[in-house]
């Protein structure tokens, strides 16, 4: 939906007296106090940029380059331009406008995310008002065309029933695109926050040849697609993420680090390159947790970081979802450092989390506590129109929007010559501070660490560089008395790397003891009711009530829809403490791995897919083909005598080699084969 006449927020200013903009010096670095220049109007348009190489990519250190501790690439993608070869720069200039059209593409409306996108949208409407004021483009002013991002037309229950429902809107990014190019016919677009709407409208500038100047995404695959015509000026989460991992695992020396996070989009491409990191400096994250966007109550989320033993949260939300995890952490008495990604810090954070939110920590694209001129002079102007201090949002598309409005001015009314005068940017000064673009055209300048101290944030900068340790005393565990001393190692040094799948006191962290009562024994997949009413089941549960070991089992159907059954299955081990699953097919198993995995319960499988064990879970056991789940509940039964109802030591005593029922498992949770029976009263049949 096309919004040209910005909605009442904005107005344009079309000042026709003088014929200046601000300018592109020749060093290809753009001070943004020396603006105010005579525009060229394309009198003397770019070349191509230069051919450079600029390694390492995205400046990462060799310890967190993928597979760095055991080979060197022969090739490296992405450290030098991908230079536009086409014939578009041979097109004239138009001689026959009125203004100089910029597409803009943001969540405005209909959609939770509008306050962002306003805030893009002020952001960058401010730096069009303030070139207009100075003259526009040779007397024409330059106009911004609004359109909204909108895809979520499934979520009624969050947007309400006068949302727009017809299912062509799920192409409406490629459609807006469209609009822009062709009927707008704008000279470059500006947006979106959200990576796959960027990503959409970047192919559909691909073919147009047009470029696409962003603020807001952090998807790192966006410029990694190689297609010339991008411009971020965010840091990507690449960056982000190595940043926070090195100060947590590196510069602090924690170990043991849970992750929560939103579950769309922003939060599943966000925390990949976090996940790589933690795995590459030797801690593999303990557990991860998701919410979904609407959600207020992360109980649930908590017990099960709780019981992972985590001394450290990493998060990926919004602030204000943020500030209500921080209320609730410490209400539940958990005392875990928390740190997070760019969009967790701001005011919002302060206002709503109150002494809740003092100690933690965020990356963040710039120092907005700056005392230079030029930031002041922004921020005041920015207050002054739209009453609020600029954040990240309004900054970031301020200073975006102004290197764009440069290279129109630089290389003239040519789509081809305005993506090269983006691409010579090698270094820019704005308002946020000084930036650095890579040949892919996205901002690497060093990130910022905030931190929150009695209600007001900090910020110093930060380095994905190895570091020593910090030589201050790690904060107490919460749950230091269940770690043995020397588990804890000396303060602020990481104590020596244990094996990626280690089970035992410095490796996972398991669950405590079932409560009194009948032992729940989970048993899923297909027909699971059925299975578990079968006479063989009922016969095994009442022969071990006979000899005092009561189970239940708690039939789950795989054949539902997965949501619904990997949904059933947490409840079934966190709610009702199952102590093991049971699993009667491959598929079953496969999504029972997962949550297995997560929840530290032993996962005993008929199916002989040995696919299921090779991924280095210390969790899954297959047992030998043709095995009844009647025999496999007895060796359950069997397992339990020895171990009791606590899933970590039946895990171990499964693991042993012992073989007390009868059945015996190399390391891996392949079946050894059959051994002489050891328990008194459990014969094999």
């Amino acid at each position: 939906m096309r919004k040209g006449w910005m909605f009442g927020l904005v107005s344009i200013l079309a000042v026709g007296v003088a014929v200046r903009c601000v300018g592109q010096n020749a060093a290809k670095n753009i001070d943004m106090n020396a603006g105010k220049k005579v525009c060229e109007c394309g009198a003397h348009p770019p070349g191509p940029p230069r051919d450079r190489i600029v390694s390492p990519y995205a400046g990462t250190p060799e310890d967190l380059k993928p597979f760095g501790k055991f080979s060197s690439s022969y090739d490296v993608n992405y450290i030098t331009p991908n230079i536009y070869m086409g014939a578009a720069r041979k097109i004239p200039d138009p001689t026959d406008i009125t203004e100089v059209r910029i597409g803009f593409i943001g969540p405005i409306e209909h959609t939770t995310d509008q306050v962002f996108g306003l805030r893009m949208l002020h952001g960058a409407q401010m730096a069009i008002d303030e070139a207009n004021a100075r003259g526009g483009y040779g007397g024409k002013p330059f106009k911004l065309m609004v359109h909204n991002d909108y895809n979520n037309w499934q979520r009624g229950a969050v947007y309400g029933d006068d949302r727009p429902t017809d299912p062509t809107i799920w192409g409406s990014p490629s459609d807006e695109a469209v609009k822009m190019i062709y009927d707008d016919k704008d000279w470059a677009i500006f947006g979106s926050i959200s990576s796959e709407t960027t990503h959409i409208v970047l192919r559909v500038a691909l073919r147009a040849e047009i470029a696409v100047v962003n603020s807001e995404n952090t998807d790192p695959t966006v410029p990694e697609t190689t297609i010339p015509w991008y411009f971020g000026a965010l840091q990507d989460d690449r960056q982000q993420s190595y940043t926070l991992a090195r100060h947590i695992f590196t510069e602090l020396g924690l170990k043991r680090v849970a992750l929560f996070r939103v579950n769309n989009r922003y939060g599943r491409f966000g925390v990949g390159k976090f996940r790589d990191a933690a795995r590459r400096l030797g801690h593999p994250l303990v557990i991860e947790q998701k919410y979904l966007p609407g959600d207020t109550d992360y109980s649930q989320q908590l017990k099960v970081i709780r019981d992972a033993r985590a001394d450290a949260i990493a998060i990926w939300a919004d602030e204000e979802q943020t500030a209500l995890f921080l209320k609730q952490l410490r209400a539940a008495g958990m005392k875990q450092r928390v740190f997070g990604a760019y969009r967790t810090l701001g005011p919002a954070l302060l206002a709503e989390a109150g002494d809740a939110a003092e100690g933690f920590e965020a990356v963040y694209p710039y120092d907005p506590t700056r005392n230079d001129p030029q930031w002041i002079d922004f921020s005041k102007r920015y207050e002054d129109q739209f009453h609020e201090k600029p954040d990240h949002y309004g900054a970031l598309a301020f200073d975006a929007m102004n290197a764009l409005l440069d290279s129109i001015c630089k290389a003239g009314l040519n789509r081809a010559r305005i993506h090269d005068a983006l691409a010579n940017i090698e270094d820019y000064d704005g308002a946020t501070g000084h930036m650095t673009f890579d040949p892919n055209g996205k901002n690497v300048a060093p990130m910022y660490f905030g931190t929150v101290h009695n209600g007001t944030i900090t910020y110093r900068i930060a380095t994905m560089e190895r570091t020593p340790a910090t030589a201050a005393v790690l904060p107490e565990h919460p749950d230091a008395a269940q770690f043995p001393s020397e588990q804890q190692g000396v303060s602020g040094i990481p104590a020596p790397q244990a094996s990626y799948a280690r089970v035992g006191k410095d490796g996972e962290g398991y669950r405590k003891n079932a409560p009194a009562g009948p032992v729940s024994i989970v048993l899923f997949g297909p027909k699971a009711a059925e299975v578990a009413a079968s006479p063989e089941m009922q016969a095994e549960t009442a022969s071990a009530a006979i000899k005092g070991h009561e189970f239940k089992l708690l039939p789950i159907e795989s054949d539902q829809n997965w949501g619904a059954a990997s949904t059933a299955l947490v409840q079934a081990l966190m709610d009702d403490h199952a102590l093991a699953i049971l699993a009667l097919d491959r598929d079953a198993s496969n999504l029972a791995g997962q949550v297995a995995l997560k929840s530290f319960v032993p996962l005993v499988t008929l199916s002989a897919d040995k696919t299921l064990t090779s991924t280095n879970v210390p969790w899954i056991f297959l047992l030998q083909p043709g095995t009844t789940p009647a025999t496999a509940l007895r060796m359950l039964v069997a397992e339990e005598c020895r171990s009791g109802a606590n899933s970590e030591q039946l895990r171990n005593v499964l693991a042993s080699d012992e073989g007390f029922s009868g059945v015996a498992f190399l390391p891996t949770g392949e079946p050894r084969g059959q051994k002489e029976n050891r328990v008194p009263g459990f014969t094999k049949q």
